[in-house]
Formats: structure tokens, C-alpha cells, sequence
């Protein structure tokens, strides 16, 4: 079906970005929390591998930006248990080859810290993949000693992050608004008047 898109990227939503095709289409695409796509500025053009989800419901595509991140998340979704949702909160832990990393090092910890996936979900994973997956040295969380890092587009904050950046912010001044808020467990659109109020 549909496994690739070139087009305009339009703005963020909701864990989505949503991209114009050339033909004028607008297609919303899920994508991870440290997904590369979300650096994107409005009205440049971008390139998505995907994968479309059929549901009685309706229909459903997960972008990324390379076949790494693609066939990670084709590996994943083939576990029991995890769906796409529960695939792309594995993925937003970090890059693919820091998850590859963590499954080869059997450290259910920091797949477990997926949101939504629990310790025997985790274990799962790694035990049908650990042998499928492998990971170039240095990068993955059990040598880095690290738990997998926070990013933009991680929770409420990260959502007023991206969006100030889709304004134009850059993403150090959209971190450093964010980062100045002081209250915690604000919406992503409290989190963004508090932080223009900061940058204006």
C-alpha cells in the first residue's frame, strides 16, 4: 500500500504531522517523539517512509524518516502485544540503533519505559527480537550507562517545544520558553501561552 511520501510538511498535531502531497492531498502521519521529521519547518518539503495500519475503523499511517526506523517498527509491531501505538512509544525512547542497542543488551528497563509498555510486554520484545536486531557500537543505552534521553515531543512540554517550533521558534529558544515554566502538569497549549509570554 502506501509506503512512501514526498511532500509539503504543514503543521504538527497530536503526536501527527500532516503533509501535502504534491496532487494537494493532506495526509496525517503518527510519528515517534524523536522522530527527525518534527525538525521540520512549515512549507518544506519532506520524505516519509511509512506504514499504513487497515482497521475495520479506518486507516491509519506511521511515518519515518528512514528503512532503519521503518523496519524497526515492522520488527516490533510483529510482537505480541505490541501494536502500533505501543511500536511508536518504543520508538520514541530514541534513535533506532539506541533501541536495537537496548534489545541486543536485553535491558527491559528501558524498553519498559515506553509509555503504555510494561515490564513483561518489554521482556517480550526482547526475547523475539534480541536475535534479529543488531546495533552499532556506542550508541545503545546499556553502554551509554544512560536511561533513554528526554526529547522534544516527550509529554506536554514536548508538545509546546514542537509547536514553537513549527511558529518559527528555533529549538533551543522553543526548549529554553518551555524551560522557564515553572508549573507542572499544564496542557501543551498552557505550556505554549506561558512560553510566548517568555519569548514576546
Amino acid at each position: 500500500m502506501i509506503r512512501f511520501i514526498r511532500g509539503e510538511y504543514l503543521y504538527y498535531e497530536s503526536g501527527a504531522i500532516v503533509i501535502e502531497t504534491r496532487g494537494g492531498l493532506g495526509l496525517r502521519v503518527y510519528v515517534s517523539d524523536t522522530s527527525s521529521l518534527l525538525t521540520a519547518r512549515e512549507g518544506d518539503e519532506i520524505a516519509v517512509y511509512t506504514y499504513l495500519q487497515v482497521k475495520e475503523d479506518g486507516m491509519s499511517l506511521y511515518g519515518f524518516a528512514d528503512t532503519d526506523g521503518l523496519s524497526l517498527f515492522e520488527q516490533l509491531i510483529t510482537v505480541k502485544g505490541v501494536g502500533p501505538k505501543a511500536g511508536l512509544a518504543i520508538m520514541s525512547l530514541g534513535t533506532p540503533n539506541q533501541i536495537k542497542g537496548a534489545i541486543a543488551a536485553g535491558d527491559a528497563s528501558a524498553i519498559s519505559m515506553a509509555q503504555g509498555v510494561g515490564k513483561k510486554t518489554a521482556e517480550r520484545v526482547i526475547l523475539e527480537l534480541k536475535d534479529k536486531v543488531s546495533a552499532l557500537p556506542g550508541e545503545s543505552f546499556a553502554e551509554e550507562g544512560i536511561a533513554p534521553p528526554q526529547v522534544p515531543g516527550t509529554g506536554e512540554r514536548g508538545e509546546a517545544i514542537v509547536a514553537l517550533t513549527t511558529l518559527g521558534y528555533s529549538k533551543k529558544e522553543a526548549e529554553a520558553a518551555v524551560g522557564s515554566v515553572p508549573d507542572e502538569g499544564l496542557t501543551a497549549e498552557e505550556y505554549i501561552k506561558k512560553s510566548l509570554k517568555f519569548l514576546l
